[in-house]
């Protein structure tokens, strides 16, 4: 397990802006906006061949009720699961009373934890600090998050016990299967990340809107190493407004595009609506593999049952690869059979293969159905090999392959499909044309044809001034 450090204190005091720098990412959204933090996010950071996982919180403010409640207590479990504490403050606001209780709950937790002033360039740091060395907590460490001033000094005291860097663990860091949990606002989306974790990991509450970041996780189930992504939910474009809500919904997208499964979780109580239906459109375009979670199902009767299998059935043809599962997230039927779904998606995705493989089943293809003539002319594909995989890519070789019509490309694809036992993920089958073999030998004699025209052309010029 990896050292934790976890950053806790009071909103916008630069909690965000410290992880960013020190992640080297952009992960955790950042604004002049209090509370934009809601959930423990969490990170890896290296500094001087240290690794460590750094937590991310939400602001304390000591009374707390309603979602803000729910977001103090994932500070406090980041603060219960933390090796050791940045207790970060405002410089240029000086201490508060908010500062006070909280550094009292850090002593009583009796773990390592460091005073960190932030926001002190420009001003006198002896003067800023001053106020500060009141609590008793040793040594102060002043620094200016969104420049990178004074880190150093911090870093070096609070990773001298952590370990070196691990060769073996890095090199099983990359077999982790990174699944996104996505949807439309309020579908249950950070429920279903909770029951898929075994605990009240994120912060749930009953409004619209209540994830703004992405949330990664990683945990294991059965010896199987996970991420989890926990995302903002995605609305219309035009029903979006503030700017905050912009940048969660890039961050979603971002979170389809680094993982390996795409969960797209709907809402049976609402039905499918086209903002459903575009989400997995963007899963699709990006290759991912794909489960379709339907939450809430819990409560239906037979009649709103059927009716939304019969919507499904007609709607989500185009990713008839998916499977579908309804659950209830709140209560946990049907959740753990995701698992299988996922992990099948992955495979499937991920999987490798070989060259003579597809070109077998490419000549039993077109020995069961041969391609069509155009102009009197047969197409011919010759051979297969894969172009890539997440998603797994074919390409074929032959004559006239610009010319293969679609139902042909959905007959290879189908074919392609069921041989190599592909689930849960799209495929995309590629043609590329064989080169003319005469095409080298022709260049040089219509190279040589055109320098003969034009001398004769130079030479009729020649005659005609000439005789003038």
């Amino acid at each position: 397990m990896l050292p934790v450090i976890a950053l806790v204190g009071r909103p916008n005091v630069g909690k965000s802006t410290l992880f960013n720098r020190l992640t080297r990412t952009r992960d955790a959204l950042v604004a002049d906006y209090s509370g934009l933090t809601r959930d423990r996010k969490y990170g890896e950071a290296v500094y001087d061949s240290k690794r460590f996982l750094l937590i991310d919180t939400g602001g304390i403010l000591g009374d707390e009720e309603g979602i803000d409640e729910l977001m103090a207590k994932q500070s406090y479990q980041a603060i219960d699961e933390a090796d050791a504490v940045f207790f970060l403050v405002d410089g240029r606001e000086g201490m508060t009373g908010v500062d006070r209780d909280i550094a009292q709950r850090l002593r009583r937790q009796e773990k390592p934890f460091f005073l960190v002033v932030n926001k002190t360039d420009g001003i006198d740091p002896n003067a800023a600090l001053a106020e500060f060395y009141a609590m008793g907590v040793g040594d102060i460490f002043p620094i200016t998050a969104s420049q990178g001033h004074g880190i150093r000094p911090l870093m070096q005291q609070a990773l001298q016990d952590f370990p070196d860097i691990d060769e073996e663990e890095e090199a099983e860091r990359d077999q982790r299967i990174k699944m996104a949990i996505i949807g439309r606002p309020n579908v249950g989306k950070s429920t279903l990340v909770n029951r898929l974790l075994g605990e009240d990991r994120v912060v749930v509450f009953d409004m619209p809107g209540t994830t703004r970041d992405s949330i990664y996780i990683d945990y294991e189930r059965n010896e199987t190493p996970y991420t989890i992504i926990d995302t903002a939910g995605v609305r219309r474009r035009k029903n979006v407004k503030e700017t905050v809500e912009k940048f969660s919904i890039i961050k979603t997208l971002q979170a389809v595009q680094d993982a390996n499964v795409v969960v797209v979780v709907m809402d049976a109580r609402e039905g499918l609506v086209d903002q459903d239906l575009h989400m997995l459109g963007f899963a699709i375009e990006n290759g991912r593999g794909l489960v379709i979670a339907i939450n809430k199902w819990d409560g239906l009767d037979d009649y709103q049952r059927g009716r939304i299998k019969s919507d499904i059935e007609r709607r989500l043809r185009f990713a008839n690869y998916a499977d579908i599962h309804f659950i209830s997230a709140l209560h946990g039927s049907g959740v753990g059979v995701l698992y299988k779904s996922i992990d099948e998606a992955y495979r499937s995705a991920t999987a490798r293969f070989g060259t003579h493989k597809l070109t077998q089943i490419l000549e039993g293809a077109i020995f069961e159905h041969q391609p069509p003539s155009i102009n009197g002319r047969r197409i011919k594909l010759r051979y297969a090999h894969a172009g890539g995989h997440n998603p797994p890519i074919i390409v074929i070789h032959g004559n006239q392959v610009n010319k293969v019509p679609e139902a042909y490309k959905r007959y290879l694809e189908k074919v392609f499909r069921r041989e190599l036992k592909l689930a849960g993920t799209p495929m995309r089958i590629e043609f590329k044309g064989s080169e003319n073999p005469f095409a080298s030998k022709s260049a040089p004699a219509n190279t040589q044809k055109a320098a003969k025209e034009r001398r004769l052309k130079q030479m009729r010029d020649g005659k005609k001034s000439t005789k003038r």
